[in-house]
């Protein structure tokens, strides 16, 4: 039979607990076993006044903000909304029903105050890092890395061409933030100093991004995103921002390295890595630091006329020289120096040539020089390393490798589709790496709760039940 009309049951106090109203299989709930926290206030404690009025509790602020970038909430003034209306957002961010939900324009005074002066967010990232490596999810042997754009909150329509752009014309007391920002890095290597060629137009609202035609269709502003994984679970174990160009991205990789040894004293056995970061500096590094470097070679020695290259010659590292496929010899001097400063010194790049005579007598002198009288060679600086990946490149490992780059690509493709950062809100170098690295600890965090599943029957860590709401009585209005 029909039943009776359904009617709210107006009741002065009933029993409410936000906790028996989350689903038990919620991602925030796995989440929440790897968010530790703790050491939130005792990190920001020098950044505060003792004195003055008492500020919003900090963990609740970036609790908030793990749920924005975790859950792809974009926009800071609709993930206030959320969390208000939400009861999953509500038992992450240990609100009760009563509790008020800070204002969004909290965040941006905390971001650009203390957030940054502590490097919070860097220290955050840090710590979910350590526990990643804890639980066994890295192994530190086998790293990749790679680069992706990420479009800046800047229009081209506010911008100037190379032309017309005077740098000393800005006022550094006048300008906004992200232009104060352009200016304190001119000189760092992953913004100012990467390259010295200027780009074809410079964004007046934020000036350190870079105009770049990348993905072959309408250009645009851009920062990149610079990713190094452990290959084993897709673990980022750093990220850095930069401008959009090579020559950053390819550092980066190099300060990202150094910054992982100093901290988890990760040592990787092997680098990933795609044509990229194939040049000679690159790969001499990382022969320098015993990594071996599974990336293409960044060659252009090879000739499409038809005639030999540089690799149908044979190295003689003994005698310094080459050997040609007739077996004549390449030499970079044919006489003995007595003055030791005339020497090769090992650096820059070295020629080889054979002897005029035995080129003009050679019988594949076509195949080998027809428009010269003798052949030369060029040999650069870290030949040697560049030797040392073309002989990677031939072995069984390096197959292997090529399959596991993807899995950096596929971070970024998460990290555009199901995190939404497609396009940057914060402007500048600062709130360009404030984004990256949230969003790296995001994917870390969820990384961490779809490979290590709560126990059967244990949902969640017993020791910090009591951090969150418990069940009280809530007095309803009347109306």
């Amino acid at each position: 039979m029909l039943g009776p009309k359904q009617e709210a049951q107006g009741a002065l106090f009933y029993e409410f607990s936000i906790d028996d109203h989350v689903p038990q299989d919620h991602l925030l709930r796995s989440i929440d076993r790897f968010t530790d926290l703790s050491g939130i206030r005792q990190h920001l404690a020098p950044f505060y006044s003792n004195t003055g009025r008492p500020s919003i509790d900090p963990e609740l602020l970036i609790r908030m903000l793990l749920v924005g970038y975790c859950l792809g909430i974009r926009s800071e003034r609709r993930l206030c909304e959320e969390v208000h209306l939400n009861l999953a957002y509500r038992w992450f961010c240990r609100l009760d029903l009563s509790d008020r939900v800070p204002d969004h324009s909290t965040f941006s005074k905390n971001r650009h105050g203390r957030f940054r002066d502590s490097d919070l967010l860097r220290h955050l990232f840090e710590t979910t890092v350590a526990r990643c490596i804890a639980d066994g999810l890295v192994s530190g042997q086998r790293l990749a890395a790679d680069a992706s754009l990420i479009e800046a909150d800047a229009n081209k329509q506010n911008s100037t061409s190379k032309e017309d752009w005077d740098r000393s014309a800005i006022d550094p007391n006048d300008a906004p933030r992200a232009v104060k920002e352009y200016l304190d890095v001119l000189d760092d290597a992953a913004f100012g100093a990467a390259s010295e060629v200027e780009p074809k137009f410079t964004s007046h609202s934020d000036p350190a991004s870079q105009w770049t035609a990348a993905r072959k269709g309408p250009a645009f502003f851009s920062y990149s995103t610079n990713y190094l994984i452990d290959t084993d679970h897709s673990v980022i174990v750093d990220v850095e921002g930069t401008r959009s160009i090579r020559q950053a991205e390819v550092g980066s990789v190099c300060t990202m390295l150094d910054r992982i040894k100093d901290l988890h004293d990760i040592d990787p056995e092997r680098l990933i890595a795609d044509a990229a970061y194939g040049s000679g500096p690159m790969l001499g590094w990382l022969v320098g630091r015993d990594i071996k470097p599974h990336i293409p070679v960044l060659d252009k020695a090879s000739r499409t006329d038809g005639t030999w290259s540089r690799t149908e010659f044979e190295w003689d590292l003994e005698n310094n020289q080459y050997i040609c496929p007739e077996g004549e010899p390449l030499k970079q001097f044919r006489r003995n120096y007595s003055d030791p400063n005339r020497k090769p010194t090992g650096k820059g790049v070295a020629k080889y040539q054979a002897l005029k005579h035995t080129c003009q007598a050679c019988p594949s002198k076509m195949k080998c020089c027809p428009k010269a009288d003798a052949r030369k060679i060029t040999r650069e600086e870290h030949e040697d390393a560049r030797q040392v990946a073309r002989d990677i490149a031939k072995t069984k490992q390096y197959e292997i490798s090529m399959r596991l780059r993807k899995k950096v690509e596929m971070l970024f493709a998460h990290l555009k589709r199901i995190l939404g950062l497609g396009r940057l809100r914060l402007r500048g170098p600062c709130g360009v790496k404030d984004e990256f690295t949230l969003a790296a600890i995001a994917q870390n965090l969820r990384k961490l709760a779809k490979l290590r599943p709560p126990k059967q029957g244990l949902l969640y860590d017993l020791n910090r039940q009591n951090d969150r709401p418990t069940s009280r009585p809530v007095q309803r209005a009347e109306h």
